[in-house]
């Protein structure tokens, strides 16, 4: 099972790792969002690089993820479990499967399988923001966390990629 500290490593050493897949356009796009003078243009960046991530080459590992997004969405939590753990034994390269079913795991409670999901998710793609992102969140909620360092260096990891996440901007101030 991961840890934090596990996760925090993958964290430092972002800069220093590539994606698991070539995704050719996100460095531009990850160089435009980080440049960004404003809300607006940072939303269209972000819009496209989660387009990038949710494509995969085969379309039926991208339509399983879609249909898994709109199971999350609906709250049919279970069906989307079961079409992501499908997807991530499938295609287990697929860094957004694996998050989305990270996500599904943090709007559960299920802290554990949800950090192993994030560790994964940042093993493929270190730049996922999101990812993240649900791991500050995991980290302020632990009461022997919440005031530390951990928690502002996950912050300013996420918001180095996407320095208009306005939530990290909270729990950075807050920790």
């Amino acid at each position: 099972m991961a840890t934090h500290v596990d996760i925090l490593n993958l964290i430092a050493a972002r800069q220093a790792r590539r994606p698991a897949r070539a995704y050719p356009a996100l460095a531009a796009l990850f160089r435009r969002l980080a440049a960004s003078p404003g809300l607006h243009e940072a939303l269209l960046a972000e819009d496209r690089i989660w387009d990038a991530w949710m494509h995969h080459p085969h379309a039926a590992a991208a339509r399983a993820l879609h249909l898994a997004t709109g199971d999350i969405a609906a709250k049919r939590y279970d069906i989307a479990e079961t079409r992501l753990s499908a997807l991530v034994r499938s295609a287990p390269d697929f860094a957004e499967a694996w998050h989305k079913r990270a996500t599904l795991y943090y709007l559960l409670g299920r802290d554990e399988e949800c950090l192993h999901d994030i560790h994964r998710t940042l093993e493929l793609e270190p730049r996922h923001f999101a990812a993240i992102l649900h791991f500050v969140e995991i980290l302020h909620a632990t009461p022997r966390v919440r005031a530390g360092a951990d928690v502002r260096f996950a912050c300013f990891a996420a918001l180095s990629l996407h320095p208009h996440l306005q939530r990290a901007r909270e729990l950075f101030r807050s920790s």
